[in-house]
């Protein structure tokens, strides 16, 4: 059953004023290149399916697609406004599905992946939500198939919080969403609990993480 606070959006995802507005927020969020730099250091080249969860304008999944041109891929989004965003981006591209999708829900069958990626989205959730969607994740990864979560976590004291938003010039008002945020060790634990292997934050940078886990290959007796 949905959670009641999940139908309380920081953001009206079906205004596409509201969406630019966020998009423009997070574009210019400190160490972009530096981000971009980690990620493609540790996308595998030999990908063959991708899911991208809360695609947005599809700016993660393009980075993928890049690196792996032949990978089909899967876009998962809310937002009527940012999945049109991503049918621009991929219009001359004819292996990327779009879906529309509220991630507070159970994921759709949409068949296994070999590489589940997400950013900036997860953490509007629910926490009970988010550790669900971890095992969903996990049961539609292929073994040795990888999970990449590029997300805002929760600031382990107020004042580091406090020190993010005056970086990246957000007002508590704006971030009416931080109750949402989990902190980095405990979602590492919940994909650890999961069975997900190699589990760690790659790159961190305030209320700012990217961390991987791997689902182990199918044990032959």
């Amino acid at each position: 059953m949905k959670n009641k606070e999940d139908a309380k959006r920081s953001y009206n995802w079906k205004s596409a004023d509201q969406v630019q507005a966020y998009l423009s927020r997070t574009k210019n969020l400190p160490h972009q290149e530096e981000i971009k730099n980690v990620l493609l250091e540790q996308i595998p080249s030999n990908i063959k399916r991708v899911l991208d969860l809360g695609t947005g304008d599809g700016k993660l999944l393009a980075l993928v697609k890049n690196k792996n041109p032949e990978a089909k891929g899967v876009a998962l989004d809310y937002s009527k406004p940012m999945l049109k965003l991503a049918r621009k981006r991929f219009q001359k591209d004819k292996t990327v599905q779009l879906v529309k999708h509220d991630l507070s829900f159970p994921l759709p069958d949409l068949g296994s992946f070999d590489f589940i990626v997400s950013g900036l989205a997860i953490h509007h959730l629910a926490h009970e939500r988010k550790k669900q969607l971890y095992k969903e994740i996990f049961d539609m990864l292929e073994p040795k198939g990888m999970f990449f979560n590029l997300d805002q976590v929760a600031s382990s004291t107020v004042s580091l919080h406090q020190k993010f938003l005056r970086f990246v010039g957000w007002t508590a008002e704006s971030d009416d969403h931080a109750k949402r945020l989990l902190n980095v060790e405990t979602q590492l634990s919940w994909l650890r609990e999961i069975g997900f292997y190699d589990v760690d934050c790659y790159w961190k940078w305030l209320e700012i993480a990217l961390f991987i886990g791997i689902k182990p290959r199918l044990e032959v007796f």
